[in-house]
């Protein structure tokens, strides 16, 4: 464990300001995360990597809502695949803004633009509200391609988190549907079973930054009741049958609650006959991919190991 990731949480379980989960709205804290974010974000991560451009713009939804997104184009450019990207955050935090230097370190290091979707939050928009969000962003890059030079059959889903889970799920819906189906899966630590039942959901869901009772009230803001949790839709690792989903990079934080059920997922993924790429990376915390700055060796290796899965 690194000198900075001991300090990190030294300071999120002794300095950084409590927050009771039993009272908060999930607005006040999207507010006081951000300003955390703002305040820490020089200490936690580099500059941002130059892009040949960077524009926001919207499409529309199946409900006709404009969903924003934003756009990366980087300097040097192979080939006409593209990254669909889906931000962490518990389906209930998080936004463009606070995942902006790790799509454009994923433009610039694959040379491929990206585009990331800011999906409606719950738990204003509950399950399956970002899952919906999420398809339809997909299924509009498919049609779109084409404006932006890009192989509707080479558009890789990618997400942390929350966001590797809606990737994943992206994935499923569109092998179900039956038309194009994602190039790829990227699952950076992802959500896979909102049961919260795995043993390392226990054993780690104190002192690592993400903790139990965290993922207790982004599960309880995501749901519209119990039933969801089973939900293969909510829950993919309670999927019946994962066979003919594209090839899967799959990475875990070995100090992370997710790690366990990431496994679960990866290895479910491999009997289902699904291409796996799996990396459980050590010493690490959930949010790693955010922190460059604090674990750079495996910050750096998880987007090197990434830059390997797509070139193959």
């Amino acid at each position: 464990m690194t000198i900075q990731l001991r300090l990190l949480l030294w300071y999120v379980n002794n300095l950084k300001p409590r927050v009771d989960l039993s009272k908060v709205s999930a607005p006040k804290l999207r507010a006081v995360n951000r300003k955390e974010l703002e305040k820490l974000r020089w200490i936690i991560d580099g500059p941002p990597c130059k892009m040949a451009q960077v524009r926001d713009d919207v499409f529309s939804a199946r409900d006709g809502v404009d969903i924003a997104f934003r756009y990366y184009q980087p300097i040097q450019r192979k080939g006409s695949a593209a990254i669909l990207y889906f931000h962490g955050g518990g389906f209930v935090d998080r936004d463009l803004d606070s995942h902006d230097k790790i799509c454009r370190r994923l433009a610039m290091m694959n040379q491929m633009p990206v585009f990331s979707i800011a999906y409606r939050l719950a738990p204003e928009h509950k399950f399956p509200g970002p899952v919906e969000d999420c398809f339809d962003a997909f299924q509009w890059l498919v049609s779109k391609a084409a404006d932006y030079d890009v192989d509707p059959e080479r558009i890789v889903v990618a997400g942390d988190s929350a966001g590797g889970n809606l990737a994943t799920v992206v994935s499923i819906l569109a092998k179900e549907a039956g038309g194009t189906c994602p190039w790829r899966q990227v699952l950076v630590y992802p959500t896979a079973d909102a049961r919260l039942q795995h043993p390392s959901v226990t054993s780690l869901g104190q002192d690592y930054f993400l903790t139990k009772n965290l993922m207790q009230w982004f599960v309880d803001h995501y749901k519209r009741t119990d039933d969801d949790l089973t939900n293969p839709l909510m829950s993919p690792l309670l999927h019946e049958d994962l066979s003919g989903l594209p090839p899967a990079f799959v990475c875990t934080a070995d100090l992370d609650p997710l790690r366990d059920e990431g496994m679960d997922y990866a290895d479910k993924l491999k009997a289902a006959g699904v291409e796996v790429v799996f990396h459980n990376y050590m010493e690490v915390i959930h949010g790693f991919f955010n922190l460059r700055r604090v674990m750079p060796r495996a910050n750096e290796r998880l987007h090197l190991d990434i830059q390997a899965f797509l070139e193959e």
